[in-house]
């Protein structure tokens, strides 16, 4: 993968150089380079994979939040992070109420 130097976007590869999706930048591609990155080709495939048999306790790590569902007390929720924005901005936390399933998200502002 590569990056414009001028505005940061990713880059594609035609022939001999590397355009900019965003700004048409060029800058000329390097056999020696390339060969160290790694490609996304084979990996398109994925699986579902079945959690209906699994342990809650087996799941995940829990923490300590009230569900913003009006009709829930729940107080306690798993929860994962991961990164959908861009990588200088920080994680999504998804939270799971343990208590009636309800599903939510909060963003740092």
């Amino acid at each position: 993968m590569e990056f414009c130097d001028d505005c940061g976007s990713m880059m594609q590869a035609e022939d001999d150089v590397w355009v900019c999706t965003s700004c048409d930048a060029e800058k000329a591609r390097n056999s020696a380079d390339e060969a160290g990155m790694v490609t996304t080709q084979g990996q398109e495939g994925s699986t579902v994979v079945d959690m209906s048999d699994v342990d809650d306790a087996d799941i995940g790590p829990t923490t300590r939040v009230a569900c913003p569902q009006p009709d829930c007390d729940g107080e306690r929720a798993r929860y994962e992070m991961k990164q959908i924005r861009a990588a200088d901005e920080s994680e999504t936390r998804f939270f799971t109420c343990v208590e009636c399933g309800h599903k939510w998200r909060e963003d740092d502002h």
